[in-house]
């Protein structure tokens, strides 16, 4: 639509009505003809000296485009603008990084589907997270990889659908047979590091306990929880299973209490949807929509006009003035 960002400043259309109707008007001092007894003339007739003046009056041309172009220049002045439909962007206000335990003992076949079938932990998980993440479509979301140490498969994004894709194919054994836990917090805060989003998340997913880490997981907690970033620990191994492969759920319970989190335990796919959907529930869609109208200035168009008309009322006087000296000339040849 169109609009005028200055409206006011069409006040000021009736201004050079006001400066004609309340000031005097205009006065030219022309040169007289000068006579060597002018002072004995005026002597003689008792009269004395005085300053002349001729008061210009206007032809019919300057009468009707003085107020035209007055009120294109009002109108230029008034900022006249175009504004097209808003444009919205929207920005996310949370980034939420997927921490996935890869250690060989997610290729452990104890997990049921909704059919009872037996499947592989790694199965369930990608089938799981993968939902999760069709349904996070207003966060930026990463991936970590960790086994013998993490590793960042996918940085903070929006374009879910790599996430998905680089999930998928994410294999266990592939980042090595122990479980780095602590490691794993600790590059999830590394990465936390330039987001600015004013709310993060980590999801830790793990069916272990720590066994290859060079920082200890509850000094890690510590660190994520002064940096304001909530973990919530997802645990889906055998608490009762002997060594490596015991799942260490006071551990992970206390890295989510110093954080902030929640801690939760999975013993099925079902139980995992259930756990995915609590986590949805926690952390809902947090976005901001920003809304920008651009602007097109139009000042120009009737600025422009203005000038011409000033431009082509000159030419033609002067068209029509050396038409009339060549007519007198040839007049006088005669």
């Amino acid at each position: 639509m169109y609009v005028l960002d200055y409206p006011w400043l069409l006040l000021l259309l009736p201004l050079p009505f006001l400066v004609w109707w309340l000031l005097p008007p205009y006065r030219e001092q022309t040169p007289a003809v000068r006579i060597p007894f002018f002072k004995d003339v005026t002597e003689a007739a008792g009269v004395g000296a005085t300053e002349g003046s001729v008061v210009p009056r206007s032809n019919l041309g300057q009468m009707l485009i003085a107020p035209v172009c007055w009120g294109l220049i009002v109108l230029a002045l008034a900022r006249p603008q175009f504004i097209e439909p808003p444009i919205e962007k929207t920005e996310p206000q949370r980034d939420l990084m997927l921490a996935i335990d890869l250690s060989q003992s997610m290729d452990t076949r104890d997990f049921r589907d909704p059919d009872g079938t037996l499947e592989a932990r790694v199965d369930a998980v990608h089938k799981v997270v993968a939902d999760f993440i069709g349904r996070r479509p207003s966060d930026r979301l990463g991936l970590i990889a960790f086994g013998d140490a993490p590793y960042p498969l996918v940085p903070f994004t929006l374009d879910h659908r790599t996430v998905k894709a680089i999930l998928a194919d994410s294999l266990p054994g592939m980042a090595g047979s122990r479980t780095a836990l602590g490691d794993a917090i600790g590059l999830a805060i590394k990465m936390f590091d330039q987001s600015q989003a004013p709310d993060k998340v980590l999801i830790l997913l793990t069916d272990g306990n720590d066994t290859a880490s060079k920082m200890p997981p509850d000094k890690a907690a510590d660190i994520a929880g002064q940096r304001h970033i909530t973990i919530h620990a997802v645990g889906i191994g055998d608490p009762h299973a002997e060594g490596e492969q015991k799942l260490d759920t006071a551990a992970l319970q206390q890295i989510a209490t110093r954080t902030g989190g929640h801690y939760f335990f999975g013993q099925d796919q079902v139980g995992l949807e259930t756990i995915y959907g609590l986590l949805d529930q926690l952390t809902p869609a947090n976005q901001k929509t920003l809304s920008w109208r651009p602007r097109i200035e139009l000042f120009y168009y009737p600025l422009g006009a203005s000038l011409l008309i000033v431009v082509a009322y000159h030419a033609i006087m002067w068209l029509l003035s050396s038409r009339g000296a060549a007519r007198r000339e040839s007049e006088v040849g005669r």
